[in-house]
């Protein structure tokens, strides 16, 4: 029972939702299993905290390597859940003057604001500014002209990168911009590039996910694959 009431709990409501948006007096239930979904949700988001304190705290009784950074995550984690859960520093809605917890907690000028301005979105900035040196350095090992595939890839990566920088807008400056081969110009074929070519691989890729993801679906709606159970059958 404890497989099988799961998997027909999954079934229904993944029925339900698939009639729901086909068949409009079947709307509200759709409605309905979606504000379940939301409690559920909320009940997976304490037990994500729970078990990110469980795991960090382990880390730092044990004093295992890198506990310090452990120690920083649960700091920030439950500064961060009190100022938004506590809302503090919130000003009170000016509809209801008289209720103090009233007010956007994302307001502006809020300290749950300050921290996602201040705080997440510089840290955030400079992790994906990191990155980019390390998708240079990876993309120039990569990037090897072995075949003519490899050409290809290498000399798009290459129009695309200049296309970004004023080096590109330098070096085809002297194409006429109206004249009749001013898609030679760098800046040109880089956008080019981008809305032909990218756009018809990035089409062609969501096809297939959306493809990948029907079958899993159908997969787990005929419970052929049982996988969110655990133990991997």
């Amino acid at each position: 029972m404890k497989r099988l009431v799961p998997i027909w709990i999954t079934a229904i409501v993944g029925v339900v939702l698939i009639v729901a948006n086909f068949l409009p007096g079947a709307r509200s239930w759709g409605e309905e299993a979606t504000t379940w979904f939301g409690i559920i949700a909320a009940v997976a988001f304490v037990l994500g905290g729970g078990s990110l304190l469980k795991v960090h705290l382990k880390k730092i009784s044990d004093r295992n390597s890198g506990w310090a950074y452990s120690l920083i995550v649960l700091g920030t984690f439950s500064a961060t859940l009190a100022v938004g859960l506590f809302k503090i520093g919130v000003s009170p809605n000016p509809a209801f003057p008289d209720v103090p917890w009233s007010g956007d907690v994302q307001g502006q000028g809020t300290p749950f604001w300050w921290v996602y301005e201040y705080v997440f979105k510089p840290l955030t900035a400079t992790m994906f500014a990191m990155l980019a040196f390390y998708i240079a350095s990876a993309a120039f090992r990569a990037f090897r002209a072995k075949n003519f595939e490899a050409v290809l890839l290498l000399g798009t990566a290459f129009i695309i990168l200049l296309g970004r920088t004023f080096a590109g807008y330098f070096l085809t400056s002297w194409i006429p911009v109206d004249g009749p081969f001013s898609g030679l110009r760098i800046e040109e074929m880089s956008v080019y590039i981008m809305q032909v070519f990218n756009t018809a691989g990035n089409r062609a890729i969501i096809i297939g996910i959306a493809l990948g993801i029907a079958s899993t679906s159908l997969k787990i709606l005929m419970g052929l694959d049982r996988s969110y159970l655990g133990g991997g059958d």
